[in-house]
């Protein structure tokens, strides 16, 4: 409901600490977030309804990328749940990334730029290094050249964070942080002369962290530096050809979390979900599925 104990929704999140985190910044982030990536055979009229959804299911965190190509669908959704009175602006939490390929310091507030004009939105409450390898800037997001090698750029890290701080302090964002980053890159940002804006996150995604694969030595880094982990992938469910083994075991097929979900009259997925966030971690969970993206809300 729009207001809880006189309170707004907004209000309500930031005063329940186990809806939210807060952030080094001062801001605060839903801990479960819905996920808007689509493999290219999802319709992307889809990820309108699917969005709508999980906005309807309770889910105030939405994460997307410029990289997605989808935030005209995903914007269109936020909007008409907004013009329909289910939420305000402020309720709302989005996510979007810097591509690789605008890692140039002059692109980065143009890419950003770009993101809200395909949104209709006049900031983004998060703002990430989508990855921490530049590529050469190209209308194609993954550039290649004929044998299929990458086309790295040579962009320094702390040239593409000054432009992302500026972002911020433009407006554009109301927070910043970083995608993909392991211990070293981390400390590359953090260790930056006249750093002016710590990133507030880490998202690792792509099957990066979920009880297979714990991260609990960058998690524990990323809380002594007071830097949110957030986890995409979590369910280890999408197995892309590319960079998953097809005969590794499937996360959700495993005897303990069987055990477990028999257990607590759950399922597989929400202990997978509900370990991560016992561990502090902000968990990003993907579905098209409307019976399970409001199971996931569970």
């Amino acid at each position: 409901h729009p207001v809880i104990a006189g309170k707004t929704e907004a209000e309500h999140f930031k005063m329940n600490p186990k809806l939210c985190a807060e952030l080094n910044d001062g801001h605060h982030i839903p801990v479960l977030g819905f996920g808007t990536y689509d493999p290219e055979e999802v319709p992307k009229s889809m990820i309108t309804e699917a969005t709508k959804i999980a906005i309807d299911a309770g889910f105030r965190h939405i994460d997307a990328a410029y990289m997605y190509q989808n935030e005209e669908e995903v914007g269109l959704a936020i909007r008409d749940k907004i013009a329909d009175g289910t939420v305000k602006r402020e309720d709302i939490f989005y996510t979007s990334k810097l591509p690789s390929t605008c890692h140039r310091p002059e692109l980065v507030r143009l890419c950003l730029e770009k993101s809200l004009k395909k949104l209709q939105l006049d900031y983004v409450d998060l703002y990430l290094t989508h990855f921490p390898v530049p590529m050469k800037p190209d209308n194609n997001l993954n550039p290649t050249v004929e044998n299929g090698k990458i086309l790295f750029d040579t962009v320094d890290l702390h040239d593409t964070w000054e432009a992302m701080e500026k972002c911020k302090d433009a407006g554009l964002a109301k927070s910043i942080g970083v995608s993909n980053f392991n211990r070293r890159q981390l400390e590359m940002i953090l260790n930056k002369p006249g750093l002016k804006h710590k990133p507030v996150c880490n998202q690792v995604s792509i099957h990066k962290c979920h009880p297979y694969l714990n991260q609990s030595k960058l998690l524990d880094y990323c809380k002594s530096n007071d830097i949110v982990l957030v986890a995409y992938g979590a369910l280890g469910t999408q197995r892309y050809k590319n960079w998953v083994d097809e005969n590794a075991p499937y996360l959700l097929e495993d005897p303990i979390l069987g055990a477990m979900a028999e257990k607590y009259k759950k399922t597989p997925a929400l202990i997978s979900l509900r370990y991560l966030l016992q561990r502090g971690i902000v968990v990003v969970a993907k579905s098209f599925n409307e019976k399970r993206i409001k199971e996931n809300m569970k």
